[in-house]
């Protein structure tokens, strides 16, 4: 039941993908469809390709850091402000066409500062289950990481709670991938500031939401080594 579910799922947003035209692109295809095509021209098939894939901090990463991603030949598929509900759209475009070895997931951020609708967490963690479950359903190993900390989203003041939701989720996601034999990155030990706002670290943060430079190379330090343990 599960396979029929799954499969009927993908069926679907693929239906989506392939219906959508210039009009519509609220997932944002178009933002690496040539990226996309220049990548499987000229290696189509790499058996070594590892996607990180996720929203603004996953996009910034090659801007802040290009050398880790040109030295070790990874592919960074993030774009700004996107949620899981966007990700579920756009993860066949972005990463189950690219056939790659391994993708690692960051996501839900951008849930939690209710970019997309108001947060509930059950339904970003099933989303996140999705992308998961689609990328085993194409032979893709994932790679899951947490949620970076934020006590707050400047372009959301509004929201508050976020350091809470944030944990709760990691709790879940940890959970999940120590139940379903998924390598799980806990980057947020690392970049929180273990004080009662449970803020990201001022010195690896200029907004307190994404990586500077420094936090990007902790980051680095803490996933290659679960990368090359699955695709050396």
């Amino acid at each position: 039941m599960k396979k029929f579910l799954l499969s009927a799922a993908i069926l679907f947003i693929g239906a989506v993908t392939a219906s959508a035209d210039e009009d519509w692109d609220w997932p944002n295809y178009n933002y690496y469809a040539d990226a996309n095509a220049e990548l499987l021209k000229n290696k189509p098939d790499d058996p070594r390709r590892v996607i990180f894939f996720g929203n603004s901090i996953t996009e910034g990463w090659p801007i802040h850091r290009p050398e880790f991603f040109t030295e070790n030949g990874f592919i960074g598929r993030g774009i700004s402000g996107q949620t899981t509900y966007h990700f579920l759209l756009r993860f066949i475009e972005d990463v189950i066409k690219l056939k790659p070895a391994a993708v690692v997931i960051c996501a839900a951020g951008n849930d939690v500062a209710e970019n997309t609708c108001p947060y509930k967490e059950e339904r970003s963690f099933n989303n996140i289950v999705g992308l998961i479950d689609m990328a085993q359903a194409h032979g893709i190993k994932v790679i899951l990481t947490s949620v970076l900390p934020a006590a707050k989203f400047s372009w959301a003041p509004e929201i508050t709670g976020s350091s809470d939701k944030i944990a709760s989720m990691n709790v879940r996601l940890k959970e999940y991938a120590d139940t379903h034999d998924i390598p799980y990155v806990d980057y947020y030990s690392s970049l929180v500031n273990g004080q009662p706002d449970r803020a990201f670290k001022a010195e690896l943060s200029g907004d307190g939401v994404h990586p500077n430079a420094e936090g990007y190379k902790i980051m680095e330090k803490i996933v290659l080594p679960v990368i090359r343990k699955y695709v050396p």
